[in-house]
């Protein structure tokens, strides 16, 4: 099949359908736009061409190139006028029955030859295609908004879809220049099923009140390196749509704990704070309501610690230990055991899912634990916490040295995994039984949360680097502290802690 040739139909005029339009149409297809409310579809083309020549006009775009996109799209009066497409993606409302109403009529309009693909997020491709005589012709083609910038496409196949239909859509993908995963056509697909603990563990941490919404995302985003904070991401997507998403995952998974909603957002949605759009979710928006700051430890003065030494295996936060090293009388010891510094008379290692209250009563000594973070070099803030076993001026001590590094502190309560690893922990499980169960491989799970959704780190990648047992130690002691489900370990990740090669932790 000639793909560059393909004539290309998009029903829904919404923001992502005319995204998938622009995406088509700048990679040289003729599309045909159809909405059932044509005005709304003739809107949303004169919108596009707005936004489109502004560009030129700010230098941002080439005239040329610009007139020939526009130039590629015309409006479509019925669906009769997409008979001699070659693909159709539809982009409509989040209804089953729509949908499928949609495509069986499709199937009397179009050639035998024509593909169909859905736009959905959350709604089972098999599901839709069995309303199709011939369903091995459909699958899923999920972008992700903005379209025409977000790199990832998940390209999702159905119980009956043939392996030409998924080539060809692999093939189209390529050539609009995106990067397409492959995966079976299950709730969430990958990355709405895998990225629900990034939202639901800080959305547990605002619920217990461990810090006000600022702080959180400031340690997700500054000490995590992820692109944004959770709750500010939320209010960007829209907390309406992001809670339906989460709700559909649970009631899809049969209310398995580990998707559980929030009822801290099920309250903003029924007030009608949604966010960026509603002008208020988490934050408030408009120029009268500027963002709130995080909250940081105070300045600490005084002499730095006189004695850091460094025992056990470091290696997956090398540039951590350099920093740390980077202190008079500092020694490494390297070992197999769990990265741990100590400071003085403090014990300061990386959580692992305990209080460090817990630890600090276990071997007898005052305790500071940190959050981890992708990269502790560049990251500007660290998240830590402290045993209430210690005096003021032993955790004051460690403030101390890591403000001397360059560093805000954010010091939380004494709260188990504090935020980023918990958060981690649950991605990399999720990703993991993602794989167990056959929905996609590792390199398309990896790929999706990446290019999906911006993670500094594939889960699977970032599991491997900072070592399954950790992992896993982590999750155990999470599921020990709150005596629930939610924490379960997979059973891939059991088997790869069994298995592991690198350092133990």
């Amino acid at each position: 099949m000639n793909i560059t040739g393909m004539s290309v139909a998009v029903i829904g005029a919404g923001t992502m359908g005319i995204g998938i339009v622009q995406v088509a149409a700048a990679a040289g297809h003729q599309v045909k736009l159809f909405d059932i409310a044509l005005p709304a579809a003739a809107r949303a083309l004169a919108l596009l061409g707005q936004r489109l020549r502004q560009r030129v006009e700010a230098g941002k775009a080439d005239a040329h190139s610009t007139e020939a996109l526009l130039g590629n799209i015309q409006l479509a009066n019925s669906l009769n006028e997409l008979a001699d497409s070659g693909l159709v993606i539809e982009a409509v409302a989040e209804q089953l029955a729509i949908k499928q109403s949609l495509f069986r009529d499709l199937e009397a309009i179009c050639s035998p030859s024509a593909l169909f693909a859905s736009n959905t997020s959350s709604l089972s491709i098999t599901a839709i295609a069995s309303a199709l005589q011939h369903p091995q012709r459909m699958a899923g083609l999920h972008f992700f908004n903005p379209a025409p910038l977000m790199k990832l496409v998940e390209i999702v196949s159905g119980l009956e879809t043939s392996a030409t239909t998924l080539a060809t859509l692999q093939a189209l993908a390529q050539h609009w220049g995106k990067h397409s995963v492959h995966c079976r056509s299950t709730p969430g697909f990958i990355v709405n099923r895998v990225a629900r603990p990034f939202y639901g563990e800080t959305l547990r941490a605002l619920e217990e009140q461990v810090a006000d919404p600022a702080t959180l995302d400031a340690v997700l985003r500054d000490a995590g390196v992820f692109a944004m904070g959770p709750l500010q991401l939320t209010d960007l997507i829209g907390q309406d749509i992001n809670y339906a998403v989460t709700e559909s995952v649970y009631h899809a998974f049969y209310q398995d704990g580990r998707y559980t909603p929030s009822l801290l957002q099920q309250e903003l949605v029924a007030a009608g704070h949604l966010g960026r759009k509603s002008g208020r979710g988490f934050y408030r928006y408009g120029s009268d309501h500027p963002a709130p700051p995080p909250t940081f430890a105070a300045k600490e003065s005084g002499e730095l610690p006189r004695s850091i030494t460094l025992h056990g295996d470091w290696s997956a936060m090398a540039e951590f230990a350099q920093l740390l090293a980077g202190n008079a009388g500092a020694i490494k010891h390297p070992g197999q055991t769990s990265p741990t510094a100590r400071i003085d008379d403090v014990t300061f290692m990386l959580t692992n899912g305990q209080a460090a209250s817990q630890i600090a009563a276990d071997i007898g000594a005052p305790v500071v634990l940190f959050d981890l973070s992708v990269n502790y070099q560049h990251a500007p803030v660290i998240a830590i916490s402290s045993a209430v076993q210690n005096s003021a001026p032993q955790t004051a001590k460690v403030i101390r040295l890591l403000q001397s590094l360059g560093k805000q502190v954010i010091h939380l309560p004494d709260y188990p995994g504090l935020l980023v690893m918990r958060t981690v922990a649950m991605l990399s499980n999720e990703a993991l039984d993602v794989v167990n169960k056959g929905v996609a491989n590792a390199a398309d799970t990896d790929n999706a949360l990446r290019f999906g959704v911006n993670y500094p780190q594939g889960p699977l990648a970032w599991g491997e680097k900072l070592g399954w047992p950790h992992i896993l130690a982590t999750l155990e002691n999470l599921q020990r502290y709150y005596a629930e489900p939610r924490y379960r370990p997979m059973t891939l990740l059991r088997r790869y802690a069994a298995n592991y090669s690198g350092a133990e932790c």
